[in-house]
């Protein structure tokens, strides 16, 4: 199973160190880059800390360009940025929210997130989504399999869960930064 680590929205001091120490301890496979009110300017400065070595893990979900400029693993599509730049050869991968937008972007992407799994640790209030029943049958449909990662309330604790319900990865973000 792929573990993803989301970084917080907010840039903060050492944030560069930190995300090579993941990559490089080898427990963690991509870094998603998601800071949404950052400027092109602001996220190019922390990608430039990061050593080139590990740009094939990275994966940015605002400012697409630098994914080309910098050559790096992939770009993730949400609402404030539905496509890949044009001619995009990279991975793709999209926030879903339901098994329907699942079933949907799968086919398209080399990957997609779905949320809210548990309970929110980052987001006061965001609560699961589905049942266990939902999931459990969403495995047995194929609808969940090794493309589908998950994302809301997941914990490094809750790895054997989500192995268990059919997930091919899984996407931490209060867990990993707390």
């Amino acid at each position: 199973m792929k573990t993803v680590v989301i970084t917080l929205p907010d840039f903060f001091d050492g944030e560069a160190e930190r995300i090579v120490r993941f990559l490089h301890q080898g427990n963690v496979d991509i870094i998603h880059l998601r800071k949404p009110s950052s400027t092109l300017e602001e996220l190019e400065a922390l990608i430039r800390q990061i050593p080139e070595s590990y740009y094939g893990c990275l994966v940015l979900h605002d400012h697409h360009s630098l994914a080309e400029k910098y050559n790096l693993f992939g770009v993730h599509l949400n609402g404030r940025n539905p496509q890949p730049p044009k001619g995009w050869k990279g991975s793709v991968s999209r926030s879903c929210h339901s098994l329907k937008e699942v079933e949907v972007w799968k086919s398209r992407c080399n990957y997609v997130s779905l949320s809210p799994i548990f309970d929110s640790i980052s987001k006061k209030g965001y609560m699961s989504s589905f049942t266990q029943e939902q999931l459990d049958e969403a495995r047995i449909r194929g609808i969940i399999d090794d493309k589908v990662y998950a994302l809301g309330g997941v914990t490094f604790e809750k790895f054997k869960v989500l192995e268990q319900l059919g997930f091919g990865g899984a996407m931490i973000l209060g867990d990993a930064w707390k």
